[in-house]
């Protein structure tokens, strides 16, 4: 299908002409807190834009630079007082970048192995066989560290470990629950890239807890990846490969099921959120309606585990106290896209010390795959703050329902030398319900 230009349904003129440029988006900026430009702050994003639709404005490789240079934290778009979306239309004129130049050789491999699980499942089997090839484990177990440079990543930086074998061809398609009664409840689980192939403590943890829960699971095994990288850089076709296949497979068992957790906010936010979003600026009002009629069933898993079973007070009642101390850290796509804030904490506090730190809602600086690779010193700048709360706190562990802010707030502890431990909330939870 030929989808309509994103100018052409997007009106970005009438976002810049909105902006009554107050100035209250500027303190709160991911980009611009670390870099003090008026092009790089909300407003002036909005102001380049406007300009870009009305033809005063080529998309060279400055403006290029420019809306590459956004994080999408939201940060501006919660304090905004006449609600800008200044993150959509960063997206969509991320896909126009795409068009005029192209996605780089590794993000467009990379996009390629998402829209296939079957070829990322190989590669991923061979990475884990010949990882300390060129990887080393670290230390405290957070990741693995380069032993040498390579292509956009540094000698020494932490990335995520690798499993085995994948969350998805780990467990069966359906694992009843321990004590069977007259109408078990049956939820699904998305699991997301990250925790199929990465930091297989999340997977896990949940399958325990909704076992301990006596909830029916469906784990179904061929969901793709939601679309989120693809999404942030601009790949509008593997964004409409995704979310269409994805969307079509929901359908066909959605109605059996109670509802689908997912237990990362960035795939959670993409699939309740900015599949509507997509469909809406592409014109395809019918897939528009179908990813919001999906998108009723799923939620982020400790909502969905707080707001709808006992697992709070199995958490009271079993009255185990650790002394390791937990911080928690709001990721963007959690508190500032779903509103969510309370549940993980509620869930935590019954058998962890917790403390907050100074600024439990900063954005972290993971900001998406172009962040990471060709503008990785900008993640790097963001990072060091949040390393630094972290450390405030003298927590033990920092959690957060987000394996993108585990990436990048494990590499920032790590290059801070801060030597507190990142876990999802689900791990904890599970550890506490053992």
């Amino acid at each position: 299908m030929s989808l309509k230009k994103p100018e052409e349904i997007f009106n970005f003129t009438a976002t810049s002409d909105d902006c009554i440029k107050c100035g209250k988006c500027i303190p709160v900026c991911t980009i611009h807190q670390i870099n003090p430009d008026e092009t790089t702050s909300p407003r002036g994003f909005i102001d380049l834009l406007g300009a870009y639709q009305r033809g005063q404005l080529e998309l060279d490789k400055n403006a290029k630079d420019i809306f590459e240079s956004c994080f999408l934290c939201t940060n501006c778009v919660d304090v905004c007082p006449n609600s800008l979306p200044t993150d959509m239309v960063i997206e969509e004129v991320r896909a126009d970048i795409a068009d005029k130049y192209g996605i780089a050789w590794f993000k467009r491999g990379f996009f390629f192995l998402l829209r296939h699980r079957k070829i990322m499942d190989f590669v991923m089997k061979f990475g884990f066989m010949f990882k300390t090839c060129a990887l080393a484990e670290d230390s405290k177990g957070r990741g693995l560290r380069a032993r040498f440079s390579l292509p956009m990543m540094k000698k020494d930086r932490l990335i995520p470990s690798m499993m085995k074998t994948s969350f998805l061809n780990t467990y069966p398609e359906e694992i009843p629950a321990p004590e069977q009664k007259q109408k078990n409840p049956r939820v699904a689980i998305f699991i997301g890239c990250l925790g199929n192939y990465n930091y297989e403590g999340i997977g896990n943890g949940l399958v325990e807890i909704l076992g301990k829960l006596n909830i029916d699971i469906f784990i179904p095994k061929d969901q793709l990846c939601c679309g989120a990288p693809a999404y942030f850089t601009g790949d509008v076709s593997s964004v409409e490969y995704m979310t269409k296949k994805n969307i079509e497979y929901f359908e066909s068992f959605m109605d059996e099921c109670d509802a689908m957790l997912i237990p990362e906010a960035t795939c959670s936010a993409m699939v309740k959120h900015d599949w509507q979003v997509f469909f809406k600026n592409h014109d395809m009002p019918d897939w528009e309606a179908r990813a919001k009629k999906v998108g009723e069933k799923i939620h982020m898993a400790t909502v969905w585990l707080h707001d709808n079973t006992n697992l709070k007070e199995m958490l009271e009642e079993k009255g185990k106290r650790f002394d390791e101390v937990v911080t928690y850290h709001d990721p963007c796509h959690a508190r500032k896209v779903q509103g969510i804030y309370e549940e993980p904490r509620n869930l935590l506090a019954p058998n962890y010390p917790m403390v907050e730190m100074s600024d439990p809602n900063r954005c972290c600086g993971f900001g998406g795959v172009t962040m990471q690779t060709e503008k990785f010193h900008f993640a790097e700048a963001a990072g060091k703050p949040k390393a630094a709360m972290i450390e405030e706190t003298k927590a033990h562990y920092v959690s957060a329902e987000c394996s993108a802010c585990r990436v990048q707030i494990s590499e920032s502890m790590n290059n801070a030398g801060v030597e507190t431990i990142f876990k999802n909330p689900l791990e904890l939870i599970a550890e506490a319900l053992r």
